[in-house]
């Protein structure tokens, strides 16, 4: 099965393709880029099916990471793999960008990976996960939580955990007592490949499926309450 992964969520804007069945990265493209993505998810993709000498009819599955992220970059994200999907009739799989990240920095074997991304001051978003080879266990559901929250869960596990995503480097260092290993620089950011890899045993849904998963209020929904209030 070949697998289109698409990654907005941050500040790299990736696509990535994959083929499950040969278990073999075909192509990939990223960007770490402050230009609106809008303007940069689409020509990687096109980048991607040109180098393989594939084309879009040739994707079985669409993969796209649906938050947490860039309120901005997940929407058009999003609507691109829905725009694509819907045309050829294919499936999708919404994945959890943390859940992403932690399969594209696990590599082999049974491994602890704890998902951290950056969210407001103080507070971050993320996911702890186990490894058994390629089967993915859940052991801190998705959330936003205070800094302090987070070392309370790392501090149960009793083995190494490996920390991954763009609030790990920071996390880690303020808490150098933690028996934690940081993940290489290269497999730390977003990049489209871990997307592909969750999405094989993902159940495919419709496009029109397909919705964001902030893990927070986004800001009109804020401001509506703070108005009721």
């Amino acid at each position: 099965m070949r697998i289109l992964g698409i990654d907005t969520s941050g500040t790299v804007a990736a696509a990535a393709l994959y083929d499950s069945d040969a278990d073999l990265l075909l192509g990939q493209q990223l960007v770490y880029t402050k230009r609106t993505h809008s303007q940069v998810i689409l020509p990687l993709v096109e980048r991607v099916l040109e180098d393989t000498g594939l084309t879009l009819s040739d994707v079985d599955r669409f993969a796209v990471a649906v938050g947490p992220g860039s309120y901005t970059g997940l929407r058009i994200g999003i609507a691109a793999v829905k725009a694509m999907a819907f045309a050829l009739g294919k499936s999708c799989c919404g994945i959890s960008t943390l859940k992403a990240l932690a399969f594209q920095a696990h590599a082999s074997g049974e491994s602890t990976i704890c998902s951290v991304m950056k969210a407001r001051q103080g507070l971050s978003y993320a996911g702890i996960y186990r490894f058994s080879g390629e089967k993915c266990a859940v052991l801190m559901q998705e959330q936003l939580l205070r800094n302090e929250e987070l070392l309370e869960q790392l501090q149960k596990i009793d083995s190494t955990v490996l920390m991954t995503g763009d609030g790990a480097a920071a996390f880690s260092e303020e808490h150098s007592s933690l028996d934690v290993s940081l993940a290489p620089a290269m497999v730390r950011l977003q990049n489209g490949c871990g997307l592909c890899r969750a999405a094989v045993s993902c159940e495919g849904i419709a496009p029109e499926q397909l919705e964001a998963e902030y893990l927070q209020l986004v800001k009109a929904e804020k401001d509506r309450l703070d108005k009721m209030a």
